[in-house]
């Protein structure tokens, strides 16, 4: 009887660590909402928590739309449109933080559309290399190199 209780007993504990390691999992790497888009490659999501796309550098709205570089405003709009008051999904990398505390990551639409890649390969930002996060690097560069070629968004000049 004693043994019946002890196996019981592991495998409830057993249990309730992989519910509670899923849920700690999910969290990290969940579903989010994101509740506003700052600019082409950073957003804030419903946590608060505000989020740089990893690999992505698009271009800035320096201290005001006025003094945009070029492009800031259509990366802008592109990335709200992906993803504003849309559910997405967070993929990390081997460094999730950036020296602001943002977190980095990949985000994906809720249709499976990794927006990193998106804003990349229609023009609307540039491959930036910051290792540890290179997972999709070569890809980031093809996808940008293809940009280049079809002269489409940055590199329609």
């Amino acid at each position: 009887m004693k043994k019946v209780q002890k196996n019981s007993l592991t495998t409830l504990l057993a249990v309730v660590i992989i519910f509670i390691m899923y849920n700690y999992l999910q969290q990290e790497s969940g579903q989010y909402i994101v509740k506003t888009v700052i600019d082409g490659d950073t957003i804030e999501l419903n946590t608060g928590e505000k989020l740089r796309y990893i690999g992505v550098d698009a271009p800035e709205f320096q201290s005001s739309k006025k003094n945009a570089e070029q492009f800031a405003e259509e990366a802008f709009q592109a990335n709200r449109k992906m993803v504003e008051n849309r559910k997405v999904k967070l993929e990390f990398d081997v460094q999730q933080r950036d020296q602001y505390g943002r977190l980095l990551a990949y985000v994906y639409t809720d249709d499976g559309i990794m927006v990193n890649e998106w804003l990349i390969a229609n023009g609307y930002a540039k491959t930036v290399v910051f290792p540890p996060n290179v997972r999709y690097v070569d890809r980031f560069k093809h996808l940008e190199k293809e940009a280049q070629k079809q002269k489409i968004g940055l590199w329609c000049e």
